[in-house]
């Protein structure tokens, strides 16, 4: 990343082309390798625009400012590298070379077909099972998960399995509670052991990021020492600062969503798993806590009205047959009409085992609700 002696400093970075999500990020300055590292903020915005311009169909390529060239180039439709540079005298076709010369060197280490495969984060994705499972094994338990901000951003199956409502009240506790490095939490299951208390230990990875542990009365919290993390975590810190970023807004650093969403929720009705956000963007009218009960109402009325509420509901029964072929794919609501650019619209669309609800601003028009939504949840699938 850079010649020897030239002054500046070059950042590389690779992410996920469907997602955002960052894989890696690495720093030169003066030829030698720098612990600098640009902000998830920074990385985010330089991506977002790369994908922005992709929706449009215009390919940005180069961009330079005052002291920095910066160059994106996607590979396979699976992964993007940009690469910013300071050094003096840096050309577009330079950094484009390295870039070639970087996926050439990661297709030489691990094969083009394990590259290609990343699509849909499903590569991330199996890493943390895999840290999950082996760390869970070593542990002694079945129960583990990674919760940021009381959201369950990845788990072991049996985690996945938690019956009602400890699936849900788990993660909100763990968000509830002030921050600690650890903790030894007893906790009673409502659904699978009301009356025998079982044991919740958390674990701070990094700040905001938790690793929950589900168990019984071993392993003491003292097994769970540090050789043991760095065992298992040390090598995923770039993920799990993926899994860090997400936040509130719930969704990685960079992801292609229309201006016009103010909230959304998708539910994935066989999986029985939901991403759910109200700050997908930066502060506009109503406010998050607003958004929220307008996003669970409007759940609450599709639900009842329009869609079955778990899949296969609808073929229960044969004398149902004519019914479900009335059922709708797709409803809108429409508020604030009286007053042009107030209030807001909500659209709901059912595609498969995928429910999905938007809250849009005043300014989305009515009749292209249905398609904002179609290609919403295309983009949001692979997260779900």
């Amino acid at each position: 990343m850079g010649e020897e002696g030239t002054e500046g400093t070059v950042h590389l970075l690779c992410l996920a082309a469907s997602s955002g999500v960052p894989l890696f990020c690495r720093s030169s300055r003066g030829g030698t390798p720098a612990r600098q590292q640009l902000p998830f903020s920074i990385i985010g915005s330089l991506n977002g625009v790369h994908m922005f311009g992709q929706n449009l169909e215009v390919q940005l390529s180069s961009a330079r400012t005052e002291d920095t060239t910066v160059v994106w180039k996607s590979f396979h439709d699976s992964i993007t590298l940009i690469v910013l540079s300071s050094e003096e005298g840096t050309s577009e076709l330079r950094l484009e070379r390295l870039l070639q010369m970087v996926f050439g060197a990661m297709v030489l280490l691990v094969g083009l077909e394990e590259l290609t495969n990343i699509r849909n984060v499903e590569r991330l994705k199996k890493e943390l099972r895999e840290a999950l499972s082996g760390f869970a094994e070593a542990a002694g338990t079945a129960f583990v998960s990674l919760v940021v901000s009381g959201r369950v951003v990845a788990a072991t199956e049996s985690w996945w399995r938690l019956g009602m409502p400890e699936a849900v009240l788990l993660p909100w506790l763990v968000g509830s509670l002030p921050p600690q490095a650890a903790r030894d939490y007893p906790v009673y299951l409502p659904h699978g052991s009301p009356t025998v208390p079982h044991r919740l230990l958390t674990l701070t990875l990094l700040p905001g990021l938790e690793l929950c542990l589900l168990c019984g009365p071993r392993p003491p919290l003292s097994q769970l020492d540090p050789q043991l993390l760095d065992r298992w975590w040390q090598p995923l810190l770039d993920p799990l600062r993926a899994c860090q970023s997400l936040g509130p807004r719930a969704l990685p650093a960079g992801f292609p969503l229309h201006t016009d969403i103010l909230g959304l929720l998708l539910l994935h009705l066989e999986l029985k798993r939901c991403l759910f956000t109200v700050e997908p963007s930066g502060n506009k009218e109503p406010s998050p806590g607003q958004r929220r009960h307008i996003l669970r109402s409007f759940y609450a009325l599709v639900t009842a009205a329009h869609f079955p509420p778990e899949p296969g509901q609808q073929e229960e029964k044969v004398e149902n047959a004519a019914h479900r072929v009335q059922v709708p794919r797709a409803c809108y609501q429409v508020s604030g009409t009286e007053e042009p650019g107030s209030g807001w619209r909500l659209v709901a669309l059912h595609l498969g085992p995928r429910l999905l609800l938007l809250l849009l601003s005043a300014q989305s028009p009515t009749h292209g609700l249905r398609g904002l939504a179609t290609h919403t949840l295309h983009a949001l699938t692979p997260l779900l």
